[in-house]
């Protein structure tokens, strides 16, 4: 028998420990493990943040070990903020934790408007991910060109009535992404999803039923 879990646990990271939360299932080796990148520190953005926490918790319904934490600076993790570099390195130190944790899985990153940059970037980075989900990625603040040339799977779903990542900047970019890619769109979702949180754990999960069949 297995029983579902969260944990708070801490983690070493490259500027100090990090604060995380685990979503787990004892006595079961997942199939699929996912670290999930959550929005900008500088503006409140932390792994409790309600995005990222539905996008953790429909991968986790479905089947994947998944860790979600705080970057440098943030709650109980240490270290300041680094303006994305110190960052990646944060989610590089997650993601070697959970392979560490689950050698014999898959791995995929996910994250949440700062948190998908940062994502996108380490997925570059990482021929061992599988895939990427980016939620309402921040091309009005940084660059995505690393997704011209990752080879990893890419989901990336975003709210039409977006005005922190403006879908137009979106729409221009994306054609320039290497296959294989999906967008999704929800209509009248904001950046934030507000009333909208439903529709969007739900378009996840239709998005990856196939994949995480496990």
């Amino acid at each position: 028998m297995s029983a579902d879990r969260l944990a708070a646990i801490t983690i070493p990271g490259p500027a100090g420990p990090l604060e995380a939360l685990l979503q787990d299932r004892e006595g079961r080796e997942p199939a699929l493990v996912v670290v999930v990148c959550h929005p900008h520190p500088l503006y409140g953005g932390t792994m409790h943040n309600k995005v990222v926490h539905r996008v953790a918790s429909t991968l986790f319904g479905m089947g994947a070990a998944v860790l979600r934490f705080n970057f440098r600076g943030v709650g109980k993790s240490a270290g300041t903020h680094d303006r994305g570099e110190g960052e990646t390195e944060d989610a590089r130190a997650a993601l070697t934790w959970l392979r560490w944790r689950h050698p014999g899985a898959r791995a995929w990153l996910a994250g949440f408007s700062f948190g998908s940059w940062i994502a996108a970037r380490l997925t570059a980075e990482s021929p061992e991910v599988e895939r990427v989900i980016l939620v309402a990625p921040a091309l009005k603040t940084s660059s995505f060109a690393s997704m011209y040339r990752a080879r990893a799977a890419k989901l990336v779903i975003q709210g039409t009535a977006d005005d922190v990542c403006p879908p137009e900047l979106l729409e221009k970019d994306f054609p320039n992404w290497a296959e294989p890619k999906r967008l999704v769109w929800i209509q009248g979702a904001t950046h934030f999803f507000d009333r909208k949180l439903g529709e969007l754990g739900e378009a996840l999960a239709k998005a990856l039923r196939d994949d995480l069949a496990v």
